[in-house]
Formats: C-alpha cells, structure tokens, sequence
C-alpha cells in the first residue's frame, strides 16, 4: 500500500494475501474439492474410504462426518465446509455426505454466476431466499409419520443403514436402533423426547454382528468383587450407593500407643464392627445387589458375601446415572439415609464373561430408560463402522421420534423441491432470481450421484425422475437397486425431515460464507515464533495459502 509515494507496510513479512476472483476462486475450488472427496459415498452403492493415520491406524468407512473429521485439511476454506459437515452430524446424525454435496454443488453454481459478472452479494442474497423457500416446501411436502409404528421406524433405520458397511446385518441393526429409541422414549413438557445419552453402546470383538443384543438395562464393564459371592440373582433388589463402604481414614497424621496388648485386637474389633454394621444396614433395607460408585473394604466383601449380596465397586458417575433411570433406584451419598424405597429393581443381575472381559448385566428392569447396545463383530474394524453405523440409525429413528414427519429419499425430495424453486424464481425479479435458479439445479446433484454411484446413466435417470414429479408423483424416486423410478414410500426409502431441513441449511450457510470472502490474508510465523515451536494456527493457514495455484489450494495435504 502507498499513500503520496510513500509505501505503507501493514502485513507482517513473509504473509501472504489474495483478493477479489482469486481469493473467491480459490477458496471455492478448496470447498468443491471436499464434496468431491465424499461425494463417491453417497447412497447405499457408494464406495468405502480407507484412511490411514500418521501412526499407521486404519479406518474403513463410507461414513461422510468420519471421512471429513480424519481429513487433514489446510486450506481455511474447506475448514469451514468440514465445520458445517460437524454441526449437521451433530445436530441430527445424518445427511452429512449429503449436505457436504450439496454445498459443493452451490458453491460450482455459484462460481459460474460469478463468471457472469454477478456480484456475491447478489448471489448470497438468492440462496438465503431459495434456502428459506426450500425449508418451506419441504414441511408442504412431507408426510405425517405414526411415531408408535415400529415397521415405519425400521424402515427409516434401514434407509440410514443402506449405506453403511452393515448391510449384511442390516435387518438385525435397525431392529436394534428402534428398540433403544423406543425404550428409552420419554415425555418433558408435553413434548416427546428421546435423550440418545441413555443408550450405551459397547463394541466386543467376536461372532458375528447378527449376534449384536439389546440390554434392557445396564451393562458394566467390572466383574462381582468376591468369590463367595452370587454370580446369579433373580428378582434383584439393587443398593445404588455412592460413598466408600469402608472404614474412612483420618486427614492428619495421627499416631496410637498401644501399651496393652490386647488393645490390639480390641482396635481390630472396632473396626470389623463398623464394617459390620455399614453392611448390615445395606442387607436390611432388602437389598441383594450393591452397585458402588466408590471402594469396598475386602472385610465389607466379605460380611456381604455372607449376606448373600453380590456386589460391584468403582462404578463410572455415567453409568450410576444410567443405571437409577434404568432401574428406578435412586443414588444415595450416604449409608445411614439407604431405605428400601430407595432401591431399584431388574429382573436379572448376573457375571458373564465375553472374551477376555468380565461384565456384569443389569437386565429385565421393568421400565427401564437407559439400554445397553452390544454390538459384535469379527474385528476391530468391523465393530468400529458398526457403531458409526447404528448411531446414525439410532440418530434418524430419534428425529421422526420427536419431529413426526417423514420425506421420500432416493433423490424424490430434492426433485421436488427443484421444480419448486424454479416456479418460486419466476416471481423474483432482478439477478437474485438467477441465483434461486442455480440453488434448484445445484439440488439435482443428489439423485444424479445416487444414479453414478450405482452404475447407472445419470442423466437418464434425472429426466426419468422430472418426468414422473412433472406429471404430478412427486413421491418417485431412484430405486438404485432395480434403476427404476419408484414411489420412493412405497419402496420403504423413508427419511426424516430434520435431516432434509438441516442438510439445506447447513449447505446452504455453508456456500454463503464461502462466496462472501474475498479477501484472504495469511500471515506466517515470526522466526522466534517457529523456534518456540508454534502451533499451526496463523501458520497452517499460511502454509494452506501458499498453493493458491493450478491444484485446489492448500489440498495437496489433504488426504
């Protein structure tokens, strides 16, 4: 910069800044480069990643918010589109691959209005329009869901499912994700709420993963303290107790002189007789199961294994929570306030070893609001993608849960909204109504990757799906199994409605924020500040901007 000849440094040296088309450019190719990385993993034909670390782990998933959250990406641009990806997956456990696409998409659009000489203003204003709009006709369109109807629930599990590398298992996984969803079900306010915190998911290796269970209950990772004690108990009456069962030990240092003797085992004595009497308070409430959050005294083992009482110790804050909702019992800090209204009650606690582990299961609780999920899987990898898998599922059943609306998927809702948006444009006036225009078209980007992920023509199969919704199906979509346009609700390819609405939503923001830049400055570490080690903040950006040539910038380190 210079004012009256004079130069004026404002930057630090050595940083680096791009303006105008070339940072808009630039940061639009960064953005469209992450679409196309997971663009390929769309629908239930897409393919899986391998993505290997710089320690040599290994995951294999077609999961598009795993993808994204391993990518070690530099360049800011496609920083914020993988930001977006993480509060779509966040907000409503699905649609991620989805939104990721679509924003790529507008972002491709967009770029060409600019070409045209629009201005990003223009074009940031269209989509707000288009995107609000397509919110609109989204909730026209959708379809009330009975929320109680268990096979409707399965078949918008399976359709999150189709995708996922379960889909041998597929049947067993969904059933799964509805009966966690449903048992965990719950009413605040007047609203239906399903709190996905209250399903506890464990991944054991071994077997297969049609042999994956539900627990109504909780399953503990611990095994029962003392050998003489029940490894079986039917009709439990369960202690929830979160102090030390033990005799507590002075703060300060202390010193006893003993001169007799037999005041020794008169100090014992005492001792053994609290421990006693803790256990005995324990036994007489009714109680024949203590689960504890805090230690047991090996004496206290012993007077409960006497007692008959089997008995757990050191027992996560998470899962004592998880254990009162399950079982009704209610946690209790201190022994001498233990009643038997205080306990809760399942139908079966017992011991049962699953490979190397020891496990303890809390099972057949009457109402139990807190379920255990084991999955199982021939290996680590297996049981990994797994649970990304019924996570998702789990996610999707708990959004028509609480929304009680569903869409068709197999690209039918973004068909519609298209031919939507495109009468919508026709009553804007001036250049935003391109801009609307580019957002339909950038919408056909889901059913015409569907149609190439599956091997089939994609333009065929797009006219295919317009001609049905022009002459009024608007519920067609693809069938990538068969290739045939199908009423995608007849088929069971169901999805919920958050997840359309949050997918439009993240994209949409997503390409705003992208063509709203355009200026980009990047500044590098100070000498001192390289030699003190410094992290890659200002840095990493730095070094993402310094290949603002042919290749999308800073991409190269991407995968």
């Amino acid at each position: 910069m210079a004012m009256s000849g004079v130069p004026v440094i404002v930057l630090r040296e050595g940083s680096e800044r791009s303006t105008g088309r070339d940072a808009q450019h630039n940061n639009i190719m960064a953005a469209i480069a992450i679409g196309e990385a997971v663009r390929s993993t769309l629908g239930p034909k897409g393919m899986d990643k391998m993505l290997v670390d710089s320690m040599g782990d290994i995951i294999i998933t077609n999961d598009g918010a795993t993808i994204l959250d391993e990518l070690d990406v530099e360049h800011p641009a496609a920083k914020l589109v993988i930001q977006v990806s993480k509060s779509q997956d966040k907000e409503v456990g699905d649609g991620t691959t989805s939104a990721v696409v679509i924003a790529g998409e507008l972002l491709k659009r967009g770029e060409e209005l600019l070409n045209k000489k629009i201005h990003g203003t223009r074009i940031v204003q269209g989509y707000k329009k288009a995107a609000a709009k397509a919110q609109e006709l989204l909730k026209e369109i959708s379809i009330k869901a009975d929320i109680n109807d268990k096979e409707l629930l399965k078949k918008i599990a399976k359709t999150a499912l189709n995708s996922k590398g379960v889909t041998n298992a597929r049947e067993h996984i969904a059933e799964l994700a509805v009966d966690a969803a449903l048992a965990v079900k719950e009413e605040r306010d007047g609203e239906i709420i399903v709190d996905l915190e209250n399903v506890k998911i464990l991944q054991r290796q071994g077997k297969s993963l049609s042999e994956s269970k539900l627990v109504k209950g909780i399953t503990l990772d611990k095994e029962v303290l003392h050998h003489d004690m029940p490894k079986d108990v039917t009709n439990a009456k369960i202690a929830l107790i979160d102090a030390n069962i033990e005799i507590e030990k002075t703060e300060f240092d202390a010193e006893i002189r003993i001169t007799d003797p037999t005041s020794i085992q008169s100090f014992l004595n005492n001792e053994e007789k609290m421990l006693r009497e803790m256990v005995d308070k324990i036994a007489n409430t009714g109680a024949n199961v203590l689960i504890c959050q805090k230690g047991i005294d090996d004496m206290a083992q012993h007077f409960l294994a006497k007692k008959g009482i089997l008995a757990v110790r050191r027992v996560k804050k998470s899962d004592m929570e998880k254990l009162a909702r399950a079982t009704g019992g209610r946690v209790v800090s201190n022994i001498d306030e233990l009643s038997a209204d205080d306990l809760g009650e399942a139908g079966h606690v017992y011991h049962e070893k699953i490979g190397e582990d020891d496990y303890v299961f809390v099972e057949e609780c009457k109402n139990p609001r807190a379920v255990t999920v084991i999955l199982r899987g021939a290996n680590k990898y297996t049981t990994d993608e797994a649970e990304r898998a019924f996570t998702d599922a789990l996610s999707v059943v708990r959004d028509v849960i609480e929304d009680g609306y569903v869409l068709p998927g197999g690209g039918a809702s973004e068909i519609e909204l298209s031919l939507k948006l495109r009468e919508f444009a026709n009553t804007v006036k001036g250049k935003e109504r391109l801009a609307i225009e580019a957002f339909a078209e950038a919408l056909e980007i889901i059913p015409v990757t569907l149609a190439e992920n599956a091997g089939f023509d994609p333009i065929d199969k797009l006219n295919a799906i317009i001609a049905a919704h022009g002459s009024g199906k608007k519920y067609h979509g693809l069938d990538v199994y068969t290739g045939e346009i199908n009423d995608m609700i007849k088929v069971g390819v169901v999805e919920p409605i958050r997840v359309k609405l949050q997918a439009i939503k993240s994209a949409s923001e997503a390409a705003e924020m992208v063509l709203r830049i355009d200026d980009v400055i990047a500044t590098k570490p100070s000498k001192d500040e390289e030699g003190a080690g410094a992290p890659g903040g200002a840095g990493g950006m730095g070094g993402g901007m310094g290949g603002m040539g042919g290749m999308p910038p800073g991409m190269g380190g991407m995968m």
